[in-house]
């Protein structure tokens, strides 16, 4: 009977022993993930007691092998993005505008890291070794995309070529534009550096202003995380100011990325080549930027040849220069080719053999942006 005002509970059959039922454990329940006949429950997630992870991304099983494959993880950047980190001005965001060098020695930066990454090598014919090492032969050996957008359309583009296979000079020529085969045209990379402060933007080391130059405006990138930045200048000092055969831990990437001596090596020539590493000698004083330059003049002599360090004790013509001119300022100090082969040999145990065709073509791109004065 329902009282007057209010509302009234409406009873069923069976709700005392469905409460009931409600305080009580089910029977087909029991805590710890055990089912009543005593076997473990486990479950598809870590979330539930007892239970494990059983999912898992496939990509990343993929991306362990091919780290273990390549001998280390990928840098978080490219060499092209750390040679034009180099060259940014921080707090204006861009270039000089009187580089002409830089367009041309980011286009061998993308061969190098094609061939450090084992997707393109010099052809293995015994034909080719008559050859310069510039004029030799470059082959895709894996089409496998990469990730940047830059290097894979590199990649797919001497896909295209391989019934009619190019040398490292040619490579660099057309990625560049310089060329009067008009059919070759479209080889061409186009706004390299504008795409490689984008993919920077993207990766929160650049940032996007507009800046106002008379006429025009113009998008400039700043640089955002200036600790990136840095850590590229101090790898890059570390290795020209070392006076000793042993590589200093400073000059190179963190534990575990793949070819850390190389990179850093292909890092400070290409640099050098771009007239950009200038830049990061602000804090040396001005023996101390000669010496650094010296050294980089051996280091590119020593890797700019095949095998690495076959050149002669004297080096190219930029060392002659330099070391007469410390000779004409009273500064007899030796050579210091001693430890730059002390880099080759640590360089030589990322190897994969003697006779590493994807070395093998760092080291005929290398040649190409020691002659890049001559070349423009």
């Amino acid at each position: 009977m329902s009282s007057a005002g209010g509302l009234s509970r409406r009873r069923v059959a069976g709700a005392s022993s469905s409460s009931a039922s409600d305080d009580a454990p089910s029977p087909s329940w029991t805590p710890n993930g055990l089912n009543p006949n005593g076997t473990v429950v486990t479950h598809a997630g870590s979330a539930f007691e007892g239970g494990s992870k059983v999912a898992c991304d496939p990509r990343d099983l993929d991306q362990v092998q091919e780290d273990s494959r390549y001998g280390g993880r990928m840098p978080r950047l490219t060499i092209m993005e750390e040679v034009l980190l180099l060259g940014l001005k921080d707090k204006h965001g861009y270039l000089s505008f009187w580089n002409d060098s830089i367009s041309y020695a980011l286009r061998g930066c993308i061969l190098i890291e094609l061939a450090l990454r084992r997707r393109i090598a010099l052809v293995k014919d015994p034909n080719q070794r008559r050859s310069p090492l510039a004029d030799r032969l470059v082959e895709v050996i894996d089409d496998k995309p990469t990730g940047e957008t830059i290097l894979d359309e590199a990649l797919k583009m001497m896909k295209g070529q391989e019934a009619d296979r190019m040398s490292i000079n040619g490579w660099v020529d057309l990625l560049s534009g310089e060329t009067w085969n008009v059919m070759k045209i479209g080889y061409q990379l186009k706004q390299v550096r504008e795409r490689l402060a984008k993919g920077l933007v993207d990766k929160g080391v650049l940032r996007t202003e507009k800046r106002n130059f008379l006429l025009f405006d113009m998008a400039t990138h700043p640089v955002a995380d200036v600790r990136t930045k840095e850590s590229i200048v101090t790898r890059a000092v570390s290795l020209l100011t070392a006076t000793t055969s042993a590589v200093p831990p400073s000059a190179l990437d963190k534990e575990g990325t793949q070819c850390r001596v190389t990179r850093t090596v292909c890092l400070v020539c290409a640099a050098y080549a771009a007239s950009v590493l200038d830049n990061a000698f602000g804090r040396l004083t001005y023996e101390d930027r000669e010496a650094a330059f010296q050294r980089c003049d051996e280091i590119l002599a020593e890797f700019a040849c095949w095998p690495f360090g076959s050149t002669s004790a004297t080096g190219n013509g930029g060392g002659k220069r330099r070391e007469a001119a410390n000779i004409g300022m009273g500064n007899s100090a030796p050579s210091g080719r001693e430890s730059v082969l002390g880099l080759v040999q640590e360089v030589k145990r990322e190897m994969n053999g003697e006779d590493d065709a994807s070395f093998h073509l760092i080291a005929g791109v290398l040649e190409v942006l020691s002659k890049l004065d001559s070349l423009l």
